[in-house]
């Protein structure tokens, strides 16, 4: 890192709740963990007393698997932000320029910023189709897919393409796909090279935010080189054996993905009456609240026991709110609080039960 981009530096706001009294609609995290986590987790602790295995071969092993990539490509790392702070240092020197998708993720910048790197700003749906001077100009290259906080995703065909353009302008490519465990789409871990690096998390989908469990997908020298600059130790033993467990739970992860799915588009459809709601592959929703007050509806929200995303802090958003997707019941709650009437619930909320 740099040093005086560190001292300049500060912090990104986020969303996630402390108050467990309070309904957190800011942080898009799964309600529910997969059966047996506990257990997994009680088991995990007692193994604790010793160091792991830096090795982590059955954390890799399940990682790849999930993805769709050979374990040997998987880099673990604590976390999501840990995996995307591991691309970014071992990618940049002082005075690179990065090209950054806006409004998207306000770590990227940041991270950024803290090699003493300059982002530079390109709307998140023009970045892949950037002219060939500006990608070639740049050291690195950032995708959000679903992006934050918009939601859309990207189709797999497109990133290839992209990663191809990357490759003949000698760009690394960073693909963070934090929530597209949500979905049925396919991972880019496939098109992992030796510029092209794979950021995931675990602890969104899981229902496990606290765990602090990812990784990196890359191959060839990119691979090496982020496997020789993770720390040593990069997961204790409870998050890599929890999240190895969590990743080998095939069903638990497409009732999630029925459920976002189904909760997503009734809950567009009943704040579209109220607000302009942009299209989201996510389990989250971002809404223009127009010429009303962001400040009153962020408290008239929590003064009903709600936390809702105050969107403002992302760049380029003035007006908005961002609200994550939870249970039919927690939804409603949502969406009273919100002023909007609840339409459509089936109550199919023993999807988990």
């Amino acid at each position: 890192m740099d040093p005086e981009a560190v001292r300049a530096g500060e912090r990104v706001p986020h969303g996630g709740e402390t108050d467990p009294a309070v309904l957190d609609f800011s942080a898009n995290t799964n309600p529910h963990t997969p059966d047996g986590v506990a257990d997994i987790y009680a088991d995990a602790l007692e193994a604790s007393r010793r160091y792991p295995d830096d090795a982590y071969p059955d954390f890799r092993a399940a990682a790849a698997a999930f993805v769709g990539c050979e374990p040997e490509a998987v880099v673990p790392t604590p976390g999501g932000l840990a995996a995307i702070r591991l691309a970014i240092e071992t990618s940049l020197a002082a005075g690179d320029e990065v090209l950054v998708p806006a409004p998207s993720f306000g770590e990227y910048a940041r991270e950024v910023e803290l090699q003493g790197a300059k982002p530079r700003f390109v709307a998140h749906d023009e970045l892949l189709a950037i002219e060939d001077a500006a990608l070639e100009s740049a050291a690195l290259a950032i995708v959000c897919t679903p992006n934050n906080p918009t939601g859309e995703a990207i189709a797999f065909e497109s990133l290839e393409a992209f990663a191809n353009r990357c490759r003949t302008a000698e760009t690394t490519l960073l693909i963070d796909e934090a929530f597209l465990g949500f979905t049925d789409r396919r991972s880019a871990a496939t098109l992992a090279a030796d510029h092209v690096v794979v950021a995931r998390s675990l602890t969104k989908l899981f229902g496990l935010p606290g765990l602090r469990a990812g990784f990196t997908v890359a191959s060839g020298t990119k691979r090496d080189t982020l496997e020789t600059a993770r720390r040593a130790w990069s997961l204790g033993t409870p998050a890599a054996r929890v999240g190895a467990y969590c990743l080998r739970q095939p069903a638990f992860v497409e009732r999630t993905r029925r459920r976002v799915e189904r909760e997503r588009e009734r809950l567009r459809e009943a704040l579209e009456g109220r607000f302009d709601v942009a299209p989201s592959d996510a389990p989250f929703l971002l809404c223009d609240v127009g010429s009303r007050d962001v400040d009153s509806i962020l408290e008239s929200a929590r003064a009903d026991g709600v936390a809702v995303r105050d969107a403002r802090t992302f760049r380029g958003l003035d007006s908005h709110v961002r609200v994550a997707i939870k249970d039919p019941a927690a939804n409603d709650a949502m969406l009273g609080a919100l002023g909007v009437d609840r339409t459509g619930s089936d109550g199919d909320a023993d999807d988990f039960e």
